[in-house]
């Protein structure tokens, strides 16, 4: 049974980006978000697409959009709910990846949040969408401190 998580960095108002790119680079969350995807399909959406530096080692990348993407290691959907049905016919864990449009539409489907909360706020254009801590159960993976910035590692699992 395919088992779907949302990994994303959030600072204290749910800051995720700003001009298409990473409000905060963490060498170590970086590492971390490396450790959890490597090996895993992960989802995203143009924008998310077009910011990475490459493709990512080791993964397989799952794009939803209306472009053309010309990479035949690319798997393209246009479609929210052809995509989600390709998912669940898998047996593994995949990771959401981003943007904000494709974390609020994935966030009432996703078993699991795995989010690095930052204490920190920033100028943002883009924001993880609001979700309702009650219906998780909320584990706190690792707490780190780098560059002054605390943040932590956390797993949010859907209480079914």
């Amino acid at each position: 049974m395919v088992s779907i998580k949302i990994i994303a960095a959030i600072g204290k108002n749910n800051e995720l980006g700003i001009n298409n790119d990473l409000i905060w680079h963490l060498k170590e969350d970086l590492k971390f978000f490396k450790e959890e995807t490597t090996g895993h399909k992960i989802v995203m959406g143009y924008n998310t697409f077009l910011s990475l530096p490459r493709l990512l080692p080791g993964r397989t990348h799952i794009v939803l959009t209306h472009h053309e993407i010309d990479d035949k290691e690319v798997i393209v959907f246009s479609n929210f709910e052809e995509l989600l049905n390709y998912l669940k016919t898998l047996d593994e864990e995949i990771y959401v990846i981003g943007g904000a449009s494709i974390y609020k539409l994935f966030l009432n489907v996703a078993d699991e949040l795995v989010l690095t909360e930052i204490d920190s706020e920033a100028l943002a254009d883009a924001y993880f969408p609001k979700f309702d801590k009650k219906k998780y159960h909320k584990e706190i993976i690792d707490e780190h401190k780098e560059n002054d910035i605390s943040y932590k590692h956390v797993r949010y699992r859907r209480i079914k």
